[in-house]
Protein backbone atom coordinates (compact mmCIF):
# COMPACT_ATOMS: atom_id res chain seq x y z
CA UNK A 1 0.00 0.00 0.00
CA UNK A 2 1.53 3.38 -1.22
CA UNK A 3 0.79 6.34 1.81
CA UNK A 4 -0.18 9.53 1.26
CA UNK A 5 3.04 11.27 1.04
CA UNK A 6 4.55 9.05 -1.26
CA UNK A 7 1.42 9.33 -3.63
CA UNK A 8 2.03 12.87 -3.47
CA UNK A 9 6.02 12.92 -4.14
CA UNK A 10 5.28 10.58 -7.12
CA UNK A 11 2.44 12.84 -8.01
CA UNK A 12 4.83 15.62 -7.70
CA UNK A 13 8.00 14.25 -9.50
CA UNK A 14 5.41 12.98 -12.16
CA UNK A 15 3.75 16.22 -13.26
CA UNK A 16 7.51 18.44 -12.54
CA UNK A 17 6.30 20.18 -9.79
CA UNK A 18 7.48 21.72 -6.89
CA UNK A 19 5.56 22.33 -3.18
CA UNK A 20 6.36 24.55 -0.46
CA UNK A 21 4.61 24.71 2.64
CA UNK A 22 3.88 27.32 5.83
CA UNK A 23 2.47 26.01 8.66
CA UNK A 24 1.54 27.31 12.57
CA UNK A 25 -0.83 25.22 13.89
CA UNK A 26 1.23 21.93 12.74
CA UNK A 27 4.18 23.05 13.56
CA UNK A 28 6.30 21.76 10.43
CA UNK A 29 3.93 18.25 10.68
CA UNK A 30 3.84 18.07 6.91
CA UNK A 31 6.91 18.79 6.05
CA UNK A 32 8.32 16.25 8.46
CA UNK A 33 5.84 14.14 6.63
CA UNK A 34 7.12 14.74 3.42
CA UNK A 35 10.57 14.23 3.57
CA UNK A 36 9.96 10.97 5.52
CA UNK A 37 9.55 9.95 1.72
CA UNK A 38 12.93 8.88 0.18
CA UNK A 39 13.64 11.52 -3.06
CA UNK A 40 11.72 13.86 -1.69
CA UNK A 41 13.67 16.48 -2.31
CA UNK A 42 12.78 16.34 -5.87
CA UNK A 43 9.62 18.07 -5.66
CA UNK A 44 9.57 19.94 -2.07
CA UNK A 45 11.39 22.54 -1.40
CA UNK A 46 10.76 23.26 1.90
CA UNK A 47 8.51 25.36 4.20
CA UNK A 48 8.04 28.24 6.97
CA UNK A 49 6.76 27.39 10.80
CA UNK A 50 5.17 30.74 11.26
CA UNK A 51 4.01 29.96 14.26
CA UNK A 52 3.83 34.09 15.64
CA UNK A 53 1.79 36.37 13.43
CA UNK A 54 5.14 38.23 13.67
CA UNK A 55 6.40 35.74 11.03
CA UNK A 56 3.59 35.27 8.85
CA UNK A 57 3.71 39.29 8.60
CA UNK A 58 7.67 39.69 7.75
CA UNK A 59 8.16 36.49 6.13
CA UNK A 60 4.63 35.93 4.18
CA UNK A 61 3.59 39.17 3.85
CA UNK A 62 0.54 38.00 5.13
CA UNK A 63 -0.47 42.29 5.28
CA UNK A 64 -1.26 43.28 8.62
CA UNK A 65 -4.89 44.14 8.28
CA UNK A 66 -5.75 41.30 7.49
CA UNK A 67 -4.13 39.49 10.52
CA UNK A 68 -5.75 42.38 12.33
CA UNK A 69 -9.43 42.21 10.88
CA UNK A 70 -9.82 38.60 10.02
CA UNK A 71 -7.19 36.97 13.05
CA UNK A 72 -4.73 34.55 12.53
CA UNK A 73 -7.11 31.54 12.25
CA UNK A 74 -8.76 32.80 9.10
CA UNK A 75 -9.79 31.81 5.89
CA UNK A 76 -7.93 35.12 4.62
CA UNK A 77 -4.73 34.49 6.41
CA UNK A 78 -4.62 31.09 5.32
CA UNK A 79 -4.69 31.41 1.73
CA UNK A 80 -2.34 34.52 2.17
CA UNK A 81 0.34 32.31 4.10
CA UNK A 82 0.20 30.15 0.87
CA UNK A 83 0.45 32.72 -1.39
CA UNK A 84 3.28 34.21 0.46
CA UNK A 85 5.32 30.57 0.68
CA UNK A 86 4.71 30.04 -2.75
CA UNK A 87 5.90 33.01 -3.68
CA UNK A 88 8.90 32.83 -1.23
CA UNK A 89 10.17 29.50 -2.30
CA UNK A 90 9.53 29.88 -5.78
CA UNK A 91 7.15 26.83 -5.62
CA UNK A 92 4.72 25.72 -8.36
CA UNK A 93 2.46 24.44 -5.65
CA UNK A 94 1.86 25.21 -1.98
CA UNK A 95 -0.55 24.44 1.39
CA UNK A 96 -0.75 26.55 4.49
CA UNK A 97 -2.43 25.88 7.61
CA UNK A 98 -3.02 27.87 10.86
CA UNK A 99 -5.52 26.70 13.51
CA UNK A 100 -5.84 26.66 17.28
CA UNK A 101 -4.64 23.15 18.22
CA UNK A 102 -5.85 22.96 22.04
CA UNK A 103 -6.53 22.78 24.57
CA UNK A 104 -6.36 26.08 25.19
CA UNK A 105 -6.81 29.49 22.88
CA UNK A 106 -9.80 28.94 21.33
CA UNK A 107 -12.91 31.51 21.30
CA UNK A 108 -16.66 31.26 21.20
CA UNK A 109 -16.27 32.49 17.40
CA UNK A 110 -13.12 30.72 16.85
CA UNK A 111 -12.96 27.31 19.01
CA UNK A 112 -10.41 24.75 19.80
CA UNK A 113 -9.91 22.80 16.75
CA UNK A 114 -10.77 25.34 13.97
CA UNK A 115 -8.47 24.98 11.79
CA UNK A 116 -7.96 26.60 7.66
CA UNK A 117 -6.42 24.81 4.84
CA UNK A 118 -5.27 26.60 1.78
CA UNK A 119 -3.56 25.88 -1.42
CA UNK A 120 -2.12 27.76 -3.95
CA UNK A 121 -1.10 27.09 -7.08
CA UNK A 122 0.42 29.14 -10.44
CA UNK A 123 -1.23 30.49 -12.10
CA UNK A 124 -4.31 31.30 -10.45
CA UNK A 125 -6.05 28.65 -8.37
CA UNK A 126 -6.52 29.58 -4.77
CA UNK A 127 -8.92 26.88 -2.20
CA UNK A 128 -9.28 27.14 1.17
CA UNK A 129 -10.82 24.51 3.75
CA UNK A 130 -12.40 24.82 6.98
CA UNK A 131 -11.91 21.66 9.53
CA UNK A 132 -13.46 22.06 13.38
CA UNK A 133 -11.34 18.87 14.68
CA UNK A 134 -12.80 17.63 17.93
CA UNK A 135 -9.93 15.73 19.57
CA UNK A 136 -6.78 16.53 21.90
CA UNK A 137 -3.45 18.64 20.74
CA UNK A 138 -1.82 15.81 18.74
CA UNK A 139 -4.95 14.62 17.23
CA UNK A 140 -6.00 18.17 15.99
CA UNK A 141 -2.69 18.22 14.67
CA UNK A 142 -2.36 14.87 13.04
CA UNK A 143 -5.76 15.74 11.60
CA UNK A 144 -4.51 18.97 9.88
CA UNK A 145 -1.85 17.56 8.61
CA UNK A 146 -3.35 14.99 7.33
CA UNK A 147 -6.66 16.89 5.71
CA UNK A 148 -3.53 19.16 3.90
CA UNK A 149 -2.08 16.35 2.17
CA UNK A 150 -5.54 14.80 0.98
CA UNK A 151 -6.28 18.41 -0.19
CA UNK A 152 -3.34 18.78 -1.97
CA UNK A 153 -3.62 15.03 -3.46
CA UNK A 154 -7.12 15.81 -5.12
CA UNK A 155 -5.92 19.07 -6.29
CA UNK A 156 -2.46 17.00 -8.36
CA UNK A 157 -4.69 14.19 -8.85
CA UNK A 158 -6.94 16.61 -11.16
CA UNK A 159 -4.18 18.30 -12.50
CA UNK A 160 -1.78 15.31 -14.08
Amino acid sequence: MVLLEEEIIGLLVESGKTLAVAESCTGGLIGHRLTQVPGSSAAFLGGVIAYHNSVKEKTLRVPPDVLEREGAVSEATALAMADGVRRLLGADVALAVTGTAGPTGGTKDKPVGLTYIALSAAPDVRICERHLWRGNRRQNKDSSAMAALSLLRRHLKRRV
